[in-house]
C-alpha cells in the first residue's frame, strides 16, 4: 500500500512514513495510491466479529505488509481492552430505524479515542523499529487533545505539545487535558481560536528546517492514520444492520470533516452507504458548501458545540481531491486560492457530484438545547450537544426510502458538557467514575498569543528539555 499526496509534489510512501510524517511537505494530504475494496462475500465474512478483531482486519488493508496481521490484532485488543463497554463502540435504538453509535467509551470519553488509543500503540511500534524520536504537535478543538495526551503520555520516544483555544473548550474538556502532567506534555491555551491553533500547527510543518529540527508529527486528522483507524466503526455498524446485504445512512456531526470522511472512505472500499449527512452548528461552511456551493470562511463563533467550532476543515481537501478526478494541479490551485481569498471556488461539476452522497444541515444552540430535550423525554436518551445535532440532521434530512436504517455518530459522552445538558434536560451528568475527582486535579498550561516564532520556540525548549 502507497500514500501520494493531494498536492502531487511530495514522493509517494509507504503506511509507516505517512504515520510519522502527517503532513505532505508540499502542504497536502496524503491518501491511498489505490483504494482497497471488499467483495460483498468479504464483507459478509466479517459480520459478527469483536470490534477489535474487525479493526485489525481492516487496517491492515492500509497498513500493507510492513506490519503483520497478528502485531495489528495485539495493538487493536491493546487499544480497545480497557474501554468503559465490552462492545467497544455500542450500537443503541432511538427510534425506528433511527441509531446512536455510541463512540465515547474510551478513556477521554470522546470518539478520537476510538482512532488515538491505536495511534499511540502504532507510533511506539515504528518508532521502536527505527530507533527514532518525534515531537508531535497537535491542534484541538476540545477532543483531539486530550485523546491524544491519553493515547502518547509517557511514552519515551515521543514528546507532544497540544495548542488550544483560550477559553473555548468546556472546562472538562480543558481539564482533561491540563491535568496530565507526564514530563512528555505540554499545553499551550492559544489566544484565538481552533482554526488559528490549526494555522499554526500547519504552519510550524510548511517551516521545513524547523519541521527537520524537530521531527515533527502529527495525530490531527491530517494524519492519515487517523482516518484509516475510524473507517471500522462505520463498517461495524453497517455489518450490524445487515449490510452489504442493506443499505445504510450516516449522520456526522462534523467540524474538521475528518469523521465523516471515515465514513466515505468505508463506502468506497465498498459498503452501501446511501447518504452522508453532514451535521454544522452556526459555523456552517460545510452545510453552505452542500447546499448551495458557498465555502466561504466566516469568522468562528463560539456555540455549545465546541469541537465543532471551524470554519477551515481541512479534511475536505481530500473529497475534494477525489471530486476532481484526483487531479493534484487543480487541487493546489483551489486551496491555495481558498487561503488567499477566503472562498473556495469549487467547480459546480464537482459540487454537485457532492451533494449526490452528501446533505448538509445546520442547527443553531436553541434548536440544539431543544433536541437534547426531546431525545430525553422521548426516548430516555441523554446525548451531548455535537449528538444531538448528529440526530437533529437525521432526523431532517434521512433518505427517503423509510427502511433504510440512520446511524447517528455519537461523538461524546454528556458530562463532557454538563452545563448544556442541565440546561436541556434539568439533570447534570455525572463523570464516571475513573474521572469523578477531575476538577480537583492540579492543572498546567501556558497561555500565548498565536505568533509562529513564539509557539515554536515553546515546541523547541519543550523537545530539547525531555530529550537532553
Amino acid at each position: 500500500m502507497r500514500y501520494i499526496s493531494t498536492r502531487g509534489q511530495a514522493p509517494a510512501r509507504d503506511f509507516e512514513d505517512v504515520l510519522l510524517a502527517g503532513l505532505a511537505e508540499d502542504g497536502g494530504l496524503f491518501l491511498p495510491e489505490t483504494w482497497p475494496v471488499l467483495s460483498a462475500g468479504e464483507w459478509r465474512a466479517l459480520r459478527g466479529l469483536p470490534y477489535a478483531e474487525l479493526s485489525a482486519r481492516l487496517m491492515a488493508l492500509f497498513t500493507g505488509p510492513g506490519i503483520p496481521e497478528a502485531e495489528l490484532l495485539r495493538m487493536t485488543r491493546a487499544a480497545y481492552g480497557g474501554f468503559g463497554h465490552a462492545a467497544t463502540a455500542p450500537l443503541v435504538q432511538i427510534e425506528p430505524n433511527l441509531f446512536s453509535l455510541e463512540l465515547f467509551h474510551g478513556p477521554t470519553l470522546a470518539f478520537k479515542d476510538m482512532a488515538m488509543q491505536l495511534l499511540g500503540l502504532l507510533f511506539d511500534h515504528v518508532l521502536e523499529k527505527r530507533g527514532e524520536r518525534i515531537t508531535i504537535v497537535a491542534a484541538t478543538s476540545g477532543d483531539t487533545g486530550s485523546a491524544a495526551i491519553e493515547a502518547c503520555r509517557d511514552r519515551a520516544a515521543i514528546d507532544m505539545v497540544v495548542l488550544h483555544p483560550e477559553g473555548r473548550t468546556s472546562e472538562v474538556q480543558r481539564r482533561q487535558m491540563t491535568t496530565v502532567l507526564s514530563s512528555n506534555i505540554h499545553n499551550i491555551a492559544v489566544q484565538g481560536s481552533f482554526d488559528d491553533c490549526q494555522d499554526l500547527v500547519k504552519a510550524m510543518f510548511g517551516d521545513v528546517p524547523f519541521r527537520q529540527e524537530m521531527r515533527l508529527s502529527a495525530v490531527n486528522s491530517i494524519n492519515w492514520a487517523r482516518i484509516a483507524a475510524q473507517v471500522p466503526y462505520y463498517a461495524y455498524a453497517a455489518l450490524a444492520l445487515g449490510a452489504p446485504d442493506r443499505p445504510v445512512a450516516f449522520s456526522v456531526p462534523t467540524g474538521n470533516f475528518g469523521n465523516v470522511l471515515a465514513a466515505w472512505v468505508a463506502r468506497r472500499m465498498g459498503l452501501p452507504v446511501e447518504t452522508l449527512i453532514v451535521g454544522a452548528n452556526r459555523n456552517d461552511i460545510l452545510a453552505r458548501f452542500l447546499v448551495s456551493n458557498d465555502m466561504s470562511m466566516l469568522p468562528v463563533e463560539p456555540s455549545l458545540s465546541p469541537s465543532m467550532d471551524i470554519q477551515v476543515s481541512s479534511n475536505f481537501e481530500r473529497l475534494l481531491f477525489e471530486l476532481l478526478g484526483r487531479d493534484p494541479v487543480a487541487t493546489a490551485d483551489i486551496m491555495t486560492r481558498f487561503r488567499a481569498e477566503g472562498r473556495m471556488p469549487v467547480p459546480d461539476a464537482a459540487w454537485k457530484q457532492a451533494t449526490t452522497l452528501f446533505a448538509g444541515f445546520t442547527l443553531s444552540d436553541e434548536g440544539t438545547l431543544e433536541e437534547i430535550r426531546r431525545l430525553y423525554a422521548e426516548s430516555a436518551y441523554l446525548a451531548d450537544p455535537h449528538t444531538a445535532i448528529g440526530t437533529a440532521a437525521a432526523r431532517a434530512l434521512r433518505p427517503q426510502d423509510c427502511s433504510i436504517p440512520v446511524v447517528v455518530a455519537a461523538t461524546a459522552h454528556p458530562a463532557k458538557f454538563p452545563d448544556a445538558v442541565e440546561q436541556a434536560t434539568g439533570f447534570r451528568p455525572p463523570l464516571p467514575a475513573r474521572l469523578a475527582d477531575l476538577y480537583q486535579r492540579e492543572e498546567r498550561f501556558a497561555v500565548m498569543p498565536g505568533a509562529l516564532a513564539d509557539i515554536e520556540a515553546a515546541v523547541r525548549a519543550h523537545a530539547r528539555r525531555n530529550a537532553a
